[in-house]
């Protein structure tokens, strides 16, 4: 446990980070899954968008958001 007082505010803080941070990463999750298993315009839209906020919100890598991006965009041409 920690002691010093900076210590105790760095633990409240990653706390609320970690419970934000894992919301942000679940609607992610959900949107790509959806957008891969019901290709459509609009739900890799929806996804795209889900994983541009990620990066925004630098919960997820700008790369790992583009090699998503990028694969969800190849389904998409590839199922029209």
């Amino acid at each position: 446990m920690a002691n010093t007082s900076s210590a105790l505010k760095r633990m409240r803080q990653n706390e609320r980070r970690r419970l934000r941070n894992r919301t942000v990463r679940s609607k992610v999750r959900t949107a790509v899954k959806t957008a891969r298993t019901t290709v459509s315009a609009e739900n890799v839209s929806e996804a795209i968008r889900a994983l541009d906020k990620a990066v925004t919100k630098g919960v997820v890598h700008a790369n790992t958001a583009a090699r998503k991006k990028s694969a969800l965009a190849r389904r998409l041409a590839a199922a029209k």
